[in-house]
């Protein structure tokens, strides 16, 4: 296998090394669609974490042009984890797509298309990071206010 291929695929998904050369065996070699094993992949891995237990959390504000508020609370398994940059990331774009998009709850939040790639859910990005990280996340709840 190429290691050039493997080295691309990690970065284009973020995914392990071997993870990624697993894939494009499987993909015999076809890039798109080792990405698009990865991402089914992550998911299924997303799903087993799905009963752990979230003791740690992180919170997030946004203030949009001071006229749109949003607090948001993420919580994950460990404090590692609640400071990693993906989870950061993660929250950070989660009060975000709030402030634009007004959800009614955490439900109808996890089932709206992502704003900033519309084919892809919120549920689904949260399983990607998921599957990122290796541990267990929950939108907790979150909070929006507009002047």
């Amino acid at each position: 296998m190429d290691a050039n291929l493997i080295q691309k695929l990690r970065e284009a998904t973020d995914a392990g090394v071997m993870d990624c050369k697993r894939a494009l065996q499987d993909a015999g070699g076809d890039f798109e669609k080792a990405k698009l094993l990865i991402g089914e992949r992550g998911i299924v891995k997303a799903e087993k974490k799905g009963d752990r237990e979230t003791g740690a959390g992180l919170l997030e504000t946004y203030i949009h042009n001071g006229r749109v508020g949003v607090l948001v609370e993420l919580r994950c398994e460990t404090d590692f984890v609640a400071r990693a940059e993906p989870t950061k990331e993660l929250i950070h774009n989660l009060a975000m797509h709030i402030a634009a998009m007004n959800p009614e709850n955490v439900e109808t939040l996890l089932a709206q298309p992502y704003l900033r790639d519309p084919i892809q859910t919120i549920e689904q990005v949260l399983k990607q990071t998921i599957a990122k990280v290796g541990e267990n996340m929950k939108i907790a709840r979150f909070a929006r206010y507009q002047v």
